[in-house]
């Protein structure tokens, strides 16, 4: 009797152990996935928490012959710290441990920086470690290493049923482009690196679908993947993620705006596709692709189909249309067009500069029928900033221009490949803190050893001297109140700092290759030494530029410092007339 009821009990432990098994699955769906699914309104497809643009820049389509992208992280709550990681040796049989890394968690300074955190978010899994593993530095993703592999990133979403929020999901997409830095010189090393990682143990748990831009010197791919459901185990013999890869034409250039760009594929053309080997079959059984349909499968219908346009969207889905716009107005593309119709990339009307590319991430469709700085919405002073989002009022939303540059961005990266120059002086990351149009784009060298102090502190709730990113939070706090106005003396100060930066480039390349031909510490100090002293003087420069826009705007009037004069701070009359309508003024008796 001892006997069978134990075997009894076995089977009831079994049975249990089920029956857990499942309600955790349904649980993490309801707990992780709703909450996710409920940011995604069906009309507005906008991801209040994870928006980024990333543009791509192939090395004919530039000036200068480098290979571009960028990345805007405009989170508006995450973590905006960089560091730099040094080379290292590893000894034999060492292992690297896999953490799970949010893109937007962060934890109080005196707690400690989500750099400092990670450890505590350990998976389980360790993968063998590599003898040598490069420097690279990174911010809330790894942006570039010495041998001058870049990233930037975008969220792009995928179908519901496809997330994976459960711990079967060892890898995220932070997590990937660390281990790529780490370990990849070159674009098409690390995706096919970053596939099989994912594939081999399981691709989500904080992430959903992401779309990473991955550049070397030679050329810049489109890398997206996607979850593949939270049943996934390592045991199924599947790959727990899918993903396809397409190259940009080295003529062309094309950009992410947190939308699927991939479309049609040609897996038997290796110089322009790569993929994971579940990329049609997942679909089939899943129900996204018919194959009896006579349709060719098109990867961005098949994962993550988005139905709207820039006109349609009133503008929220408007920065892939308006990309081309700027980058190709020749082509004409209409507002009207499908975005899933756009093309994947264009060649551009004229070859694009470092300044070019700045400039299109600071564009706010200026001149254009979504132009956010007029009328009443850009208030008395043009301001663009004061819808970001769309606006809900008495149970009706209304949709909103979402622009390239947005005011809630943590940094902006442009990065430079450069393939006439070794790799620690042809790489440069180009990072802007803060809000894009009152930022200053600073060069960081592929080569430097270590990066200002400041970048490393400070979060958005706690007020920091010491954080160079709350330099470029004052200034811009201080623009909002007289946009119009402020805006043209923080373009002196771009002009000054930044400019003269990029200008400057020719000299520091040839300096610093002089030095590497003796010795490439030598260079390594050279270059490290300038990025710092440069970042330092921008930040500095930008703590006294909010100081003078304080004192010269101050009580809403012109303070002349030069002069000691004051002067009331002039408003459009047009603006007077809509205020003199709204509150019914009555104009002072002329006298006789």
């Amino acid at each position: 009797m001892f006997k069978g009821s134990l075997k009894v009990s076995s089977k009831k432990l079994f049975l249990m152990a089920c029956f857990l098994f499942v309600a955790l699955v349904l649980t993490s769906i309801f707990v992780f996935v709703i909450p996710q699914a409920k940011q995604e309104d069906p009309v507005l497809w906008e991801n209040p928490e994870r928006g980024c643009t990333v543009v791509l820049v192939g090395k004919k389509a530039s000036v200068d012959e480098s290979v571009m992208t960028t990345h805007t992280a405009d989170c508006s709550i995450c973590d905006w710290t960089w560091r730099h990681i040094p080379a290292e040796e590893h000894e034999p049989g060492s292992t690297r441990k896999i953490y799970h890394i949010s893109q937007i968690r962060t934890w109080p300074p005196d707690v400690g920086l989500k750099w400092d955190k990670i450890n505590e978010n350990f998976t389980g899994v360790e993968i063998p470690q590599i003898p040598h593993t490069y420097a690279y530095h990174h911010g809330v993703f790894g942006y570039m290493n010495e041998h001058q592999l870049a990233m930037a990133e975008s969220t792009i979403g995928c179908r519901r049923k496809m997330r994976n929020p459960t711990p079967s999901a060892t890898v995220d997409i932070t997590t990937l482009t660390l281990i790529a830095m780490e370990r990849c010189k070159t674009a098409r090393e690390a995706i096919k690196l970053i596939g099989s990682l994912a594939e081999k143990f399981g691709y989500g748990f904080h992430d959903s679908g992401e779309m990473l831009a991955v550049a070397d010197p030679d050329e810049v791919w489109i890398f997206e993947i996607m979850p593949v459901g939270p049943l996934w185990t390592p045991k199924s013999g599947k790959p727990g993620a899918v993903w396809c890869a397409q190259r940009v034409p080295d003529d062309h250039v094309s950009v992410c705006p947190n939308e699927s760009r991939i479309g049609e594929i040609d897996l038997n053309n290796s110089d322009y596709f790569m993929a994971s080997p579940n990329i049609v079959s997942f679909a089939i059984e899943q129900g996204f692709y018919d194959q009896k349909s006579g349709k060719r499968f098109s990867w961005k219908k098949a994962y993550s189909p988005a139905e709207t346009s820039a006109a349609s969207s009133g503008g929220t889905r408007a920065r892939l249309w308006r990309f081309f716009d700027l980058a190709a107005p020749s082509r004409g593309f209409s507002p009207e067009t499908p975005n899933m119709d756009l093309p994947f990339s264009v060649k551009p009307d004229m070859l694009l500069s470092l300044e070019d590319v700045i400039d299109i991430t600071r564009d706010k469709y200026q001149g254009t029928s979504f132009d956010t700085t007029v009328g009443l919405k850009g208030g008395p002073f043009s301001n663009p900033n004061y819808h970001p989002r769309p606006v809900r009022v008495e149970g009706n939303t209304y949709s909103t221009p979402r622009t390239i540059s947005v005011n809630r961005a943590e940094y902006t990266t442009v990065t430079q490949c450069r393939d006439w120059l070794p790799g620690t002086i042809g790489g440069i990351v180009w990072l802007a803190f803060g809000a894009q149009d009152t930022s200053c784009y600073i060069p960081l060298y592929a080569g430097i050893t270590e990066i200002p102090k400041s970048f490393s502190i400070g979060d958005h709730w706690v007020f920091n001297r010491e954080s160079a990113r709350w330099a470029f939070d004052y200034v811009d706090f201080h623009a909002q109140v007289v946009y119009s106005h402020a805006i043209q003396d923080i373009k002196k100060a771009q002009e000054k700092w930044e400019r003269s930066a990029i200008r400057r480039v020719p000299a520091i390349d040839i300096t610093a290759r002089e030095l590497h031909r003796q010795n490439s510490s030598l260079a390594a100090t050279f270059l490290t030494d300038y990025c710092i002293n440069n970042a330092n003087k921008v930040i500095d420069a930008w703590w006294e530029l909010g100081d003078e826009l304080l004192v010269k705007y101050n009580h809403l009037s012109i303070y002349d410092t030069e002069r000691r004069g004051r002067k009331n701070l002039p408003y459009p009359e047009w603006w007077l007339k809509e205020v003199i309508k709204y509150h019914k003024w009555q104009p002072r008796p002329k006298r006789k």
